[in-house]
């Protein structure tokens, strides 16, 4: 069995000893937390990994050639080329396939809003799934390529609503779910299966 690693973040100002001490003195709640989320999943051959919200394989391909594809009837991912950059080589396809997914959402949800943004951004954004900035910048979690495509189009949804709410008012939603009925079927997802994606790591390492 894999360990599992556990961060601790303290305000500045707290000395290390006080951290580990409030390590140990949780140590019951924090495996019992650990327990729930499950175990790790390490992103490499022989792993099985959600895309658009099923569950594929993970298969190298011994070729030269370093391509990701996708076989929906076997529900397998190829990965090909050397073995040691498989890894970092589906990580890589994965973002793409996000920020291609992300940017034709978000695209069109602008118009049908008649909104516009600047530009989009796809990283591991560990405490929410997407964010808009007041200068027009959207930026969403990677990990929504993971996630069934309703989900990952009511994110886009909902961060192209903020170009014209920076609220959560009733225009906000009133506007998200005139264009996106599938809103709160998305959020329930989220609610129940959301951490889920966050088990992926790659080679023992939190994926970037």
């Amino acid at each position: 069995m894999e360990a599992t690693a556990v961060t601790v973040t303290v305000p500045h100002g707290v000395s290390r000893l006080k951290a580990v001490d409030f390590a140990e003195r949780s140590k019951d709640w924090i495996a019992q937390r650990l327990a729930l989320r499950g175990q790790n999943i390490p992103l490499r051959p022989g792993s099985r990994i959600p895309l658009h919200g099923v569950d594929h394989d993970i298969l190298h391909v011994a070729t030269t050639r370093g391509r990701v594809s996708v076989d929906p009837a076997a529900l397998v991912i190829h990965v090909a080329g050397d073995l040691p950059h498989v890894s970092r080589r589906l990580l890589d396809w994965l973002k793409k396939s996000a920020r291609d997914e992300l940017t034709a959402a978000a695209r069109r949800y602008a118009a049908l809003m008649d909104v516009s943004f600047r530009r989009i951004s796809v990283r591991d954004q560990r405490s929410r799934w997407g964010s808009c900035s007041a200068s027009g910048d959207l930026s969403f979690s990677w990990r929504l390529i993971l996630t069934p495509p309703y989900v990952l189009d009511y994110v886009a949804a909902h961060e192209v609503a903020h170009l014209r709410h920076m609220d959560h008012s009733s225009k906000f939603w009133r506007l998200v779910l005139t264009h996106c009925p599938d809103a709160a079927r998305a959020k329930r997802w989220l609610k129940s299966h959301g951490q889920e994606v966050h088990r992926i790591i790659l080679e023992g390492n939190p994926v970037k």
